[in-house]
């Protein structure tokens, strides 16, 4: 496994992690500032009827609107209604235009209504001066402008979910996917090298030759050079010894044993052999220790 992809991958997931979770906090923020403002509103308006007791009820959000409940009935003037939810959406902050519609909560009519495209445009409001008489209302709530909480990953994803594109978490959707795509092709690739680089405890590094222990083969580049059973022993016990001197009867004892088919020049014979077989690689080589046995030497 490469250790800087690794750290490439594993730093990537945590930065979507973080992503994403900022993205909710910002949503789950923005939510919150909506319900307070329009406690707000609901506060305000009930002030201004009279009643400083009466309770606002949770706000509920009817897809793209929200509705603000109350404990008690109230009556309203248009002019009053509109003057009091246009200071609290001023010192809220909470959007630069906007939809009101005041609804009877026995039948569900909507018994006034108006449109805010500017804070500063209040003379289109209707019916100003027609006083509502006291009833149960409720007031539905949509949001137009910049201030509009943004779209979270779960709008975007439940969008996906029902086959319509995502709108303002369009660009939040393509990064997070751009991220999503690279981990996993990170994850992928690092799990290709992984099982590509599995030392393979048969073979045996030689210079630029590979011995393979079990298919008793010397590997080099694409060439594969087969040993005999002996020379693989003679070979696997000098590379146990590598860089330190062998001597000539441990090596005829525990290469040939008891088996006695050996004569006085067959050790020095499979030497020559195994010499030839690694004549690619000069670094190395088979020492003859006068007097003594023999030496594998590795260099650098």
């Amino acid at each position: 496994m490469c250790p800087r992809l690794f750290k490439i991958a594993s730093f990537t997931f945590v930065c979507i992690l973080l992503f994403i979770s900022k993205g909710n906090a910002q949503s789950r923020q923005d939510e919150r500032h909506i319900e307070v403002s329009l406690r707000m509103i609901g506060h305000q308006v009930l002030l201004s009827s009279g009643d400083s007791i009466s309770r606002i009820l949770p706000i509920k959000k009817e897809d793209d609107r929200y509705r603000i409940q109350f404990e008690s009935e109230f009556e309203f003037f248009p002019d009053e209604l509109v003057n009091t939810i246009n200071q609290v959406v001023k010192e809220t902050s909470l959007s630069t235009s906007y939809i009101v519609e005041v609804e009877k909560c026995e039948t569900g009519e909507v018994v006034y209504g108006y449109e805010m495209n500017d804070l500063e445009q209040t003379d289109i409001i209707p019916c100003k001066l027609r006083v509502q008489p006291k009833s149960c209302f409720s007031l539905l709530f949509t949001l137009m402008g910049t201030s509009e909480p943004k779209e979270s990953l779960h709008d975007v994803t439940q969008g996906l979910s029902n086959g319509s594109p995502p709108k303002a978490g369009k660009v939040t959707y393509s990064i997070i996917s751009i991220l999503l795509i690279f981990m996993l092709g990170a994850f992928v690739f690092l799990r290709w090298r992984r099982r590509n680089t599995i030392v393979d405890s048969n073979l045996i590094s030689l210079g630029e030759y590979q011995f393979d222990k079990r298919n008793t083969e010397l590997l080099f580049e694409n060439q594969r050079t087969e040993l005999t059973g002996k020379e693989a022993d003679l070979l696997l016990l000098l590379y146990n010894a590598v860089n330190t001197s062998v001597e000539r009867e441990v090596i005829l004892n525990k290469v040939w044993g008891d088996e006695g088919d050996y004569v006085g020049r067959t050790l020095d014979v499979f030497i020559s052999k195994l010499r030839k077989k690694f004549e690619a690689d000069p670094k190395v080589k088979i020492v003859n220790i006068r007097g003594v046995g023999y030496k594998l030497v590795i260099g650098v």
